[in-house]
C-alpha cells in the first residue's frame, strides 16, 4: 500500500498512555450520492472482500433461485455471511446445497478450522477435522452453486472468472457501486472468487442504494431490501455468536445494517436516515474496523438515540489481560469526535 496521509482514527491504551494508533479513512454518503462524512482518502482503491457479499447475493434472489429452493431470511443470511463455522452454520449451509442436489464436495471456496475457537475445540475433542462448510464463505458458496443449479448453468469451475455466475456478480458490483469492475482491477479473494479494487466511496453509494433502492432497477431495490432485511433479522447467521455484525445488528433491530470484510474494511448502511458507510483502515486491523463503523453510526443516529448510545459503548471496549482485568481501552480518535 502506498504512504497514505489518513488521519488516526483509533487509539489503543494500556492504562491511561496510548500504546498503538490505527489510521484510515471513512466515507459517509445520502441517497442522492452527496457526502455526509469524509475523512482521509476516500478515493483510493479497495478490495472490499467480503464487506460486499449482499451485493453478491442479489443473483440468488433475482433469478428466483432462493424462492424455488424455499429460502428464508436464515438462508439468505448466510447467503451472505462471513460466519464461525458453528453447528448451526454448517447444518444450514448443507441444507442449502442438499436443496440443490449437492454437498460440500461441490464447493471451491477451500477449507479452514472454524473461525470461532469453541467450534474447532468441539471438532477436534470428537476426532473430527474441518471440510468445506466450515469455511466462513461457505454459506455464500452455497447460494452460488444454488443459482447456478436454478438457472441450468455448469458449477464446476464456478470461482473462476468468467464463469456465469461471476459474471453475473460482477455485473450486479458494478451497477450497485457505481464502479468498472474489470480484469484491471481484480484479484482473487480468500475463498477463490474475483475481488475487485474500487474506490471507498463507490462502496459508500452501493450500500446507501442496497438499503433506499435509490438508482437500482425496481427488482433489484426489492432483491436488495429483502437480502438486508433478513441479514438484520438473522445476524447470527451473518456472523456467529459475539462477532461485531451480529452484536451491532442485534442491537440495531432492523434499523442498521453492517458487514465486516478482512484487511479492516467495513461497510454499513442505515435504512431510515439514507445513508450509506465504508471504511478502510490501512493496517487492515479488525479491532480497528469495528471501532470506527460503531463510532460512526452513533454519531449518525446521535447521542439521544438509545441505539446511538449503545453504539457508542460498543466504540469503546475494555483491553483485558488473561486474568480478566481490565488494563485499557480502545477509543475514536479526535478525528472522529
Amino acid at each position: 500500500m502506498a504512504e497514505t496521509s489518513d488521519p488516526v482514527l483509533v487509539e489503543v491504551l494500556r492504562g491511561d498512555r496510548v500504546e498503538s494508533r490505527h489510521r484510515g479513512a471513512v466515507v459517509v454518503v445520502d441517497a442522492d450520492g452527496g457526502t455526509v462524512l469524509a475523512l482521509g482518502d476516500g478515493a483510493q482503491a479497495v478490495f472490499p472482500r467480503s464487506a460486499v457479499k449482499v451485493i453478491q447475493a442479489l443473483p440468488l434472489v433475482e433469478t428466483g433461485a432462493a424462492d424455488a429452493f424455499g429460502f428464508g431470511q436464515k438462508e439468505l443470511a448466510l447467503a451472505c455471511a462471513s460466519h464461525a463455522g458453528e453447528a448451526e452454520h454448517v447444518r444450514l449451509a448443507a441444507s442449502m446445497l442438499e436443496r440443490a442436489g449437492l454437498d460440500e464436495t461441490a464447493l471451491e471456496c477451500g477449507t479452514h478450522w472454524p473461525t470461532r475457537s469453541e467450534a474447532t475445540r468441539e471438532l477436534a475433542r470428537e476426532g473430527r477435522t474441518p471440510n468445506a462448510l466450515h469455511n466462513n464463505c461457505s454459506g455464500k458458496h452455497s447460494g452460488f452453486l444454488c443459482t447456478c443449479c436454478h438457472t441450468a448453468h455448469e458449477t464446476a469451475g464456478y470461482v473462476k472468472p468468467g464463469h456465469w455466475i461471476q459474471e453475473e456478480i460482477r455485473a450486479a458490483l458494478e451497477a450497485v457501486t457505481g464502479a468498472e469492475h474489470s480484469e484491471a482491477n481484480r484479484a482473487t479473494d480468500g475463498c477463490a472468487i474475483p475481488t475487485y479494487a474500487v474506490p471507498l466511496r463507490n462502496y459508500a453509494l452501493g450500500f446507501v442504494r442496497m438499503a433506499s433502492g435509490q438508482g437500482l432497477e425496481p427488482e433489484r431495490a426489492v432483491a436488495a431490501k429483502r437480502l438486508m432485511t433478513a441479514c438484520m433479522a438473522e445476524p447470527f447467521y451473518v456472523a456467529g455468536t459475539k462477532r461485531a455484525d451480529t452484536l451491532m445488528m442485534e442491537a440495531g433491530a432492523g434499523r442498521l445494517f453492517t458487514k465486516t470484510g478482512a484487511e479492516g474494511v467495513f461497510c454499513a448502511a442505515i435504512p431510515e436516515l439514507g445513508l450509506g458507510i465504508a471504511i478502510k483502515c490501512d493496517d487492515g486491523q479488525a479491532r480497528a474496523s469495528e471501532v470506527v463503523v460503531a463510532e460512526v453510526a452513533a454519531r449518525l443516529f446521535g447521542k439521544d438515540d438509545a441505539l446511538g448510545a449503545r453504539l457508542a459503548e460498543m466504540a469503546r471496549p475494555a483491553v483485558r489481560n488473561w486474568n480478566g482485568e481490565t488494563v485499557g481501552s480502545v477509543r475514536p480518535a479526535a478525528a472522529l469526535s
